[in-house]
């Protein structure tokens, strides 16, 4: 490999090299794959959960559920100390070589995998740890693609180079969407339902449900037979090779990155200053998002998937442009601007969301009062991250039902043992503990102007399943001005996204030297993605349970974006200029 050319102005405004361009294919092609199979269980856990666990009894299925929905985020973190580990030892290439492998057979094997009628208690088991095993590749997969290109880039380039590892996630997501959709409506159009066994009961799912689900696991060994085979072409990293020859390598790269103060406190500072109001703000402009229109604002799925779609495609670019930018004025101003920004406007955009997706409901909520009345023991904060907990007080019962029904309300303290009801407008209090509260409360929010699910005026594309494939045209129906407007805000928060994810893994490399760089990076990434960004949509849709305030989970990435500028603003040190080819 040549050597790296110093930053002057004329490398920094030069064309790429075929080489730089391969290194930059091959290292972004091998994470959209990654994160395409990691968001395909995301995107269909409640059919895969009715394949593995709806035979157990429902306390053991919650459980599994539960396991198998957070395994993947919460061994992150295990993975980038595993993988990272190795990475500073043997080599970045050989290391997220092994990791795309790990994902992309979890993958295929989640695809082939028989369900419970077949392998009995084996098939959640089974489930769980390739769940695991794809949370393990993924902590190892980015800090390695990211630290290789990085490594390869000229300085003074290497925002540039590294935001095309930064489109990855989203591209990723972008991909799993559209394989999905176009395999549901292939699918179900063309074959008939199904009837399953589901705890005991005989019942009708559609074709997609039953098999069909397993396709786009399947078509990931394509995509790792591309990545491998591009992967292999590579040489080892510039750095690591020059470390390498000079003797210079770690011999315990956890303990120096993790057990000496003078690095755990970067690590500290790179998690606390800059991943977390990062992971806060991308999780809330692409996850958020769809689980708001999904769930509080009532759209239905495709439409949702397709919004959304739209904006993860006019806002991927940014990404390059906020990584270029941070070439030239700083990764600190972008990242932090970023997350201010988005602190101070998150809010007012989601309510023009919901005035604009679901007017109805808009209008509802400021001229329909509904107070809880409850004993405040009885009012659990209901996280619920796999929709599987059962909350069974009378004022859990009460709040969740609203909560679902996207109906704000207030909380009125009542004498302890008192039985939870619901006063909807002028109507009679409700008792949560009525047998027929549920259907007796849908009929007043209904009442109460809270649209159904018909609504002429929610946002919707139509879709007619037996017309197939044709179906997809219905991607381009966004030509009015609701759907139009809706496209506008998703893609701001989009851009929000680019602007403190584009930077992150140039600033990342930039704080940690050479021999201890793969281990270090890893970490606070995938703890500050895989945990303060992971379960935000489940955190969130809790506190707005909890508060009666559809927008109140908002304050949750606005704190943490809010902490994030302040400290690093005070404490993270400017990268662009350092010189990562240093001695150590």
């Amino acid at each position: 490999m040549a050597a790296v050319l110093p930053a002057t102005a004329s490398t920094a405004a030069a064309p790429m090299t075929r080489e730089e361009k391969k290194v930059i294919l091959a290292s972004s092609l091998g994470t959209i794959f990654e994160w395409y199979d990691f968001y395909l269980y995301g995107s269909l856990a409640a059919i895969i959960g009715a394949q593995f666990f709806s035979n157990y009894p429902e306390a053991t299925r919650n459980v599994f559920a539960l396991l198998a929905f957070a395994a993947g985020f919460l061994v992150r973190p295990f993975g980038a100390l595993v993988f990272g580990r190795l990475g500073d030892l043997v080599g970045r290439k050989h290391t997220f070589l092994i990791t795309i492998v790990i994902m992309g057979l979890s993958t295929f094997i989640v695809g082939c995998l028989p369900g419970y009628e077949v392998l009995g208690w084996a098939a959640p088991v089974s489930l769980i740890a390739l769940r695991m095993l794809q949370g393990l590749a993924l902590g190892g997969e980015y800090g390695g693609a990211a630290t290789y290109v990085a490594e390869h880039a000229p300085k003074g380039r290497r925002g540039f180079f590294t935001a095309w590892i930064q489109t990855t996630a989203t591209l990723g997501l972008l991909l799993s969407l559209i394989v999905i959709l176009f395999t549901q409506i292939y699918v179900n159009a063309n074959y008939p339902e199904v009837e399953v066994l589901i705890s005991g009961t005989k019942t009708k799912i559609t074709a997609f449900a039953a098999w069909g689900w397993r396709i786009p696991f399947l078509l990931s060994v394509l995509l790792l037979a591309v990545s491998v085979y591009i992967r292999l072409q590579m040489n080892e990293s510039p750095a690591f090779k020059k470390m390498k020859e000079e003797g210079k390598q770690s011999k315990a790269p956890l303990s120096e990155a993790f057990g000496q103060w003078k690095n755990a406190k970067i690590a500290l500072l790179a998690l606390l200053g800059l991943v977390a109001g990062q992971a806060v703000v991308w999780y809330t402009g692409q996850f958020y998002a769809l689980f708001f229109l999904q769930s509080i604002l009532k759209v239905d799925q495709f439409t949702a998937n397709v919004l959304i779609a739209w904006s993860l495609t006019l806002g991927t670019g940014f990404f390059l442009v906020f990584g270029a930018l941070s070439d030239r004025v700083g990764r600190k101003p972008i990242i932090l601007g970023g997350c201010l920004i988005a602190a101070l406007t998150v809010f007012p955009l989601f309510k023009a969301l919901t005035a604009t997706a679901n007017p109805a409901l808009h209008r509802a909520q400021a001229s329909a009062p509904v107070v809880v009345n409850a004993d405040p023991a009885d009012c659990s904060f209901q996280f619920n991250p796999t929709g599987t907990v059962k909350f069974t007080k009378s004022c859990d019962i009460a709040k969740a039902l609203l909560a679902r029904n996207a109906v704000s309300y207030t909380t009125v303290d009542a004498p302890a043992g008192t039985v939870a009801t619901v006063k909807i407008g002028a109507e009679e209090a409700l008792s949560a503990k009525d047998p027929d509260f549920a259907k007796k409360a849908a009929d007043l929010i209904t009442k109460a102007g809270y649209p159904g699910a018909s609504d002429p005026e929610k946002v919707k594309i139509p879709i007619e399943p037996k017309e197939g494939l044709w179906n997809v045209l219905k991607m381009f129906d966004i030509f009015s001005a609701q759907k139009l407007t809706i496209i506008g805000i998703l893609t701001i928060l989009v851009i929000y996204v680019t602007a403190v994810y584009g930077p992150i893994a140039a600033a990342l490399v930039e704080l940690f030297p050479t021999r201890i760089r793969y281990t270090s990076m890893s970490l606070p990434y995938h703890i500050g993605n895989g945990w303060f960004g992971g379960m935000l949509p489940a955190t969130a849709f809790a506190m707005v349970a909890q508060s009666g305030d559809i927008y109140y989970g908002l304050w949750y990435p606005v704190v943490i974006a809010l902490g994030t500028f302040v400290i690093g603003l005070l404490f993270v040190p400017e990268t662009k200029d350092r010189d990562i080819y240093a001695d150590d």
